[in-house]
């Protein structure tokens, strides 16, 4: 069964976040840097495995349009803006955050990287 298609998409520039509401009245915020760390993209689902994306902390939202009559199409401050975001992906998205969030807070610890940009860890190796 495919997932609903939002009936409201708001673009929240100033807190850097999409609003998706749907006819059942849920609602869900999903902020800007998730979106981009979990983008459908090639870039970020790579050729066979996914590239962990750092730096993302501070990434916002500066445009959304549809793509045809089944995907969102998300462009990034950071240039980022390939990708589409179909209505059930961004579902999955939205009904899976915490689950997702924690995953990739994991995956950036076990790799000792940072979502802040302004940071880079460098391993001494004895």
């Amino acid at each position: 069964m495919p997932a609903p298609i939002p009936t409201t998409i708001k673009l929240r520039k100033a807190s850097r976040s999409l609003l998706l509401g749907y006819a059942d009245g849920q609602e869900y915020v999903l902020p800007a840097e998730y979106l981009r760390v979990y983008s459908p993209s090639a870039e970020v689902r790579g050729h066979g495995k996914p590239v962990l994306q750092t730096g993302k902390q501070h990434v916002g939202l500066v445009g959304a349009e549809p793509a045809g009559r089944y995907a969102l199409k998300l462009t990034f401050d950071d240039g980022h803006d390939s990708g589409l975001y179909t209505w059930d992906y961004l579902y999955e998205l939205a009904v899976e955050q915490t689950s997702r969030w924690q995953a990739y807070l994991d995956q950036l610890q076990k790799a000792g990287a940072s979502r802040d940009p302004h940071t880079s860890t460098v391993r001494l190796v004895p």
